[in-house]
Order: structure tokens, then C-alpha cells, then sequence
């Protein structure tokens, strides 16, 4: 049997967080919570998840970028090439956008942020398991 794949969901809306807890639950994930940015950093070192899930406007405002940044800096390669899948409702906020919407000449995935994807908010769950799916299957460089 397969072990089951580890997700950490980083996210300051707890209501969300179980919400995609469930959803990813039965899909068939294990999952790992973490309601902040520094308890997402100390969660990714104790329970070494194969993907993140992170929201990037926490109360620390950019919160999740410097999650992505603090990963991928450090000289673990586990650490470098973690899946990360931004998690945001930025886009309703503002016209800043993080990867390409119709042509717009905006930056794709690990352009601008060196991540594996992004899933806008409000989340619908199977495209954020698909997305989820497609991240994994392109495997790992450690």
C-alpha cells in the first residue's frame, strides 16, 4: 500500500483550514495544519511535508512570501525543493497578478515566486485537488 502523501496547510482562517482539511482528508492525504507563517516554518521541520499549501496574506500582511523565501534559501535541498502551491484571494484585492490570466503578460509559476502553483480564493476543491495533483506528479529534484 502507498503511504498517503503529507499536505501542510498554512492559513490564518480556521474556519478554511477544516473546511480543506476535510476536503484533502478524503482524498486521501494526510494533513498537517499550521494556522501562521512561523508555525508553518516549524511545522515543514518536524513533520517534513511532500507539498504546502500556503496563503500569502496572513496577519504579518505577506506573510507567505517570506515562508517561500525562508524555504528556499536554505541548504537543505529538501527545503529548496519542497512543493509550495499558493493559496490567495490577492486577485480580488488588487489587479497585481501572479501568473499569466488571458495573455495579461504577467509571471507564471516560479517566474516571479519560486513556486509550483497557485489556487485563487474563494476555493473550489476539485480544482484545488487537481491542481494539487498536477504539482506532485512532477516529482521532486532531491
Amino acid at each position: 500500500m502507498t503511504p498517503k502523501k503529507k499536505i501542510l496547510l498554512v492559513d490564518d482562517d480556521q474556519d478554511l483550514r477544516e473546511v480543506l482539511s476535510l476536503v484533502l482528508a478524503d482524498a486521501g492525504y494526510q494533513v498537517v495544519l499550521a494556522e501562521s507563517g512561523p508555525k508553518g516554518l516549524e511545522m515543514t521541520d518536524r513533520d517534513r511535508p511532500d507539498l504546502v499549501l500556503l496563503d500569502v496574506m496572513m496577519p504579518e500582511r505577506t506573510e507567505g512570501f517570506h515562508v517561500v523565501w525562508n524555504l528556499r534559501n536554505r541548504a537543505d535541498a529538501y527545503f529548496r525543493d519542497l512543493p509550495i502551491i499558493i493559496l490567495t484571494a490577492i486577485h480580488q484585492q488588487t489587479e497585481l497578478r501572479f501568473y499569466p490570466d488571458a495573455g495579461d503578460g504577467t509571471y507564471g509559476a516560479g517566474e516571479y515566486l519560486p513556486v509550483q502553483g497557485f489556487v485563487d480564493k474563494p476555493i473550489d476543491p476539485p480544482a484545488l485537488l487537481k491542481e494539487i495533483e498536477r504539482v506532485l506528479s512532477l516529482g521532486r529534484k532531491a
